[in-house]
């Protein structure tokens, strides 16, 4: 994925004369030939919490960044104080105590793709695929695989959702400590060491 067309004006004004004329729409610019960072106002990445067995509470974050480089290499940050549990003092507790976001701000996912793969999609068209991705939370990394939709939502957006739920485990990530203050503190007897993650994550060009 590279910036956006150098265009040398003379050529620019009689090429869109023509483009307006002509019964055939033009193609969109192909997905290669631009800089893509992530739209935080339409991105988001949730996940569902399990205490005492069979209580589930959803949770979300609502702040998110991030770019994919002309090579293919992508990263999307997550903002860690965004997090909205639902609940003032979980809310506390999560960013304070389990995430530490005074020392932690930000996780985040990075993973390589091969722009080629979508080269052939038109606007409102998707495909789905495997992505392979590195998951890091306070400095430790673990890997993860998340089955994805694709679609050209214009000539210069794309939109990347989730297709079925990503599960990460707290012992993956060296949480489980963390996870044990929470339950104390809660006074639960249990809460689930692993969560279904989802996400909607739109770039512009």
């Amino acid at each position: 994925m590279t910036r956006a067309f150098r265009i040398l004006l003379p050529a620019a004004a009689t090429l869109s004369f023509a483009a307006a004329c002509s019964e055939t729409p033009a193609e969109p610019a192909a997905i290669t030939e631009g800089a893509w960072a992530v739209d935080p106002d339409a991105s988001s990445l949730s996940y569902v919490s399990v205490k005492a067995g069979d209580v589930a509470e959803p949770n979300t974050f609502s702040t998110l960044s991030g770019s994919v480089s002309e090579a293919g290499e992508a990263l999307i940050e997550i903002d860690l104080a965004s997090l909205e549990t639902g609940v003032d003092i979980r809310n506390e507790r999560m960013r304070d105590i389990f995430f530490n976001v005074a020392e932690n701000p930000t996780a985040s996912v990075t993973a390589t793709i091969d722009p080629a793969q979508f080269e052939a999609l038109k606007v409102g068209e998707s495909t789905s695929q495997d992505l392979g991705a590195t998951l890091s939370v306070k400095g430790v990394e673990a890997p993860i695989t998340a089955q994805v939709q694709v679609t050209r939502a214009g000539e210069d957006r794309v939109q990347v959702v989730s297709e079925t739920p990503v599960i990460v485990y707290a012992d993956a990530l060296e949480l489980t400590e963390g996870l044990a203050t929470l339950r104390e503190l809660a006074g639960l007897d249990e809460i689930t060491p692993l969560v279904p993650v989802t996400f909607s994550i739109t770039f512009e060009r």
